[in-house]
């Protein structure tokens, strides 16, 4: 009698071990892409044949999203004292490329979901970054090359992009600003009128006010969290933010951005979610998703608990929520 095969996930996993970022010692645990891997292999949530190896991204495509200055800066190494200063990270060749090939894992993912209904990087989600700089530990934005790449390629035409990681996505809101209509909430306050929305991609962002950046630039929907939210608050914001976003804008992606330092035990985070509020953030984003038939494209983004073995636990519930929702 033959023994069945290993069950593969009904979706792909975009993973390469040069996402690697060679930073040094630094708050942004680097060593977390290859660490996820292990993990999602070990505890039998992927096995080898769900995963894809990406290329990077190629100039052409970087440049849909970012000014040629910039680019070429990147390219040849010739950034400011200050442009350094703001990324956060030391420049160097191999770090450019891995955000290279952090933009291709992003395009590959996408392209997945329009095929599987999900396609997850194990990178990405660098949110920070503007079309003529980067800032917050972010080079370039994968997510909106990723976007600009299929809307290039007639592949979609409205994106949705859904920003769960502690700090506002400014760089998202600033990119596609010509799209955003600045509406937005504090915790605890009462429900807004929405405006019509014309664009070609809506972009939330749900995070903790008092914390990074210090000027925030308006995404379509923004939700200003109060210090110390917890998962019942949080878990109720998101509801009502995509509740809000799907009434008025209907995507043909939707890019979620997992990021898992919301948690209560992160370095740069002043939230109090726990592993498991963390883990139905996720799963309500794909219901939702589910539900009308939106296609999800999903990057990791940020996390820097005390412990790293909470930040890949909680990445790798992203990863098994899909696997429990859109089944095997």
């Amino acid at each position: 009698m033959r023994r069945p095969g290993p069950v593969v996930l009904p979706f792909k996993l975009i993973y390469s071990d040069a996402y690697y970022l060679p930073i040094g010692e630094h708050v942004f645990p680097a060593e977390k892409y290859r660490l996820i891997h292990q993990q999602l292999l070990r505890t039998g949530v992927a096995a080898p044949e769900d995963f894809l190896t990406p290329e990077p991204a190629r100039d052409a495509d970087v440049l849909l999203v970012h000014t040629p200055a910039w680019v070429i800066k990147l390219t040849t190494g010739t950034l400011s004292p200050r442009e350094e200063l703001l990324m956060e990270v030391p420049y160097s060749p191999g770090l450019m490329r891995a955000f290279w090939l952090a933009a291709g894992g992003s395009m590959l993912a996408a392209q997945c979901a329009l095929r599987d209904r999900v396609g997850v990087n194990l990178g990405g989600g660098f949110h920070h970054a503007f079309a003529d700089h980067g800032e917050g530990f972010c080079m370039i934005h994968d997510v909106a090359i990723a976007i600009r790449k299929l809307q290039h390629q007639g592949l979609v035409t409205r994106a949705m992009t859904v920003d769960c990681d502690v700090h506002q996505g400014n760089g998202t809101a600033a990119i596609f600003a010509a799209n955003n209509s600045g509406t937005g909430w504090s915790c605890g306050m009462g429900a807004r009128d929405f405006a019509d929305f014309e664009g070609d991609v809506f972009t939330i962002s749900l995070h903790q006010e008092n914390n990074y950046p210090a000027f925030k630039p308006p995404s379509s929907i923004d939700v200003n969290l109060a210090d110390g939210v917890g998962d019942a608050e949080y878990l109720a914001q998101l509801d009502r933010a995509l509740s809000a976003g799907l009434h008025q804008f209907d995507p043909q992606l939707l890019c979620y951005v997992a990021g898992a330092d919301p948690y209560r035990e992160d370095q740069l985070g002043g939230l109090s979610l726990t592993i498991e509020g963390l883990k139905k953030r996720d799963e309500l984003v794909y219901r939702a998703a589910k539900a009308r038939g939106i296609p999800v494209m999903v990057t990791l983004a940020g996390g820097y608990a005390h412990q790293v073995e909470d930040t890949v636990s909680i990445h790798c519930n992203t990863v098994l929520a899909a696997k429990e929702v859109y089944g095997t």
